[in-house]
């Protein structure tokens, strides 16, 4: 799914530059297939964490709770089958398949990444990682090190593609922004423009 540019301008000295591959829920159905999705996830977890009680129920003791009264939930007819359903299961393949639900249900899905600048400060480029357990990269490039922000072109394959860089001082490479989306030309223009009219154009 091709990247869509949101930019943001919380003052006049710092804009931000966003691009996400995420779907567009603008439409009801689409808020309605998300809801879903979530729905989904809950279930998907609440039956691993069930699923993992039952399991440990005899290597752990596990007493009744404020909230879960664990002894009724087994001796109840949906938990005795529980019980024995796991039971019928090697326990490290219920393991393995368990560790994919989780990663399944907390695996973002799509990726965004994004370039901050504020002047006189820098600019900071930021990438999701792949699950909402764990925060984006980021990396922050002081003003005194920024040589100069351009507009490369590279072969991928047998593809041109187009890219923004940082030139920074003391670095054989230049930094990449938006590696992983790799965004349309207009879409780097955009940028390009936009950062260094924020970075050194004292009027804008």
């Amino acid at each position: 799914m091709p990247g869509r540019l949101r930019i943001q301008r919380p003052s006049p000295t710092t804009v931000s530059f966003t691009v996400s591959n995420a779907a567009r829920r603008s439409n009801s159905p689409a808020k309605i297939f998300f809801g879903l999705q979530i729905l989904l996830r809950a279930l998907l977890f609440c039956c691993v964490i069930l699923a993992t009680a039952a399991r440990i129920r005899h290597f752990f003791l596990l007493e009744n709770g404020r909230i879960l009264q664990w002894k009724l939930i087994w001796a109840s007819p949906l938990g005795a089958h529980i019980c024995r359903l796991v039971d019928s299961y090697n326990p490290w393949a219920m393991a393995a398949v368990n560790t994919l639900i989780v990663y399944g249900v907390f695996r973002r899905g799509y990726t965004e990444e994004s370039l901050l600048v504020i002047r006189g400060f820098g600019i900071q480029t930021s990438t999701s990682s792949s699950t909402y357990l764990s925060s984006a990269a980021t990396r922050f490039i002081p003003t005194t090190q920024i040589q100069d922000i351009v507009i490369h072109e590279a072969f991928k394959g047998f593809e041109v593609r187009f890219y923004l860089a940082v030139i920074v001082e003391g670095e054989p490479d230049v930094l990449v922004v938006f590696p992983h989306l790799l965004p349309k030309r207009e879409i780097l223009e955009e940028v390009w423009r936009g950062s260094r009219r924020c970075l050194y154009d004292a009027k804008s």
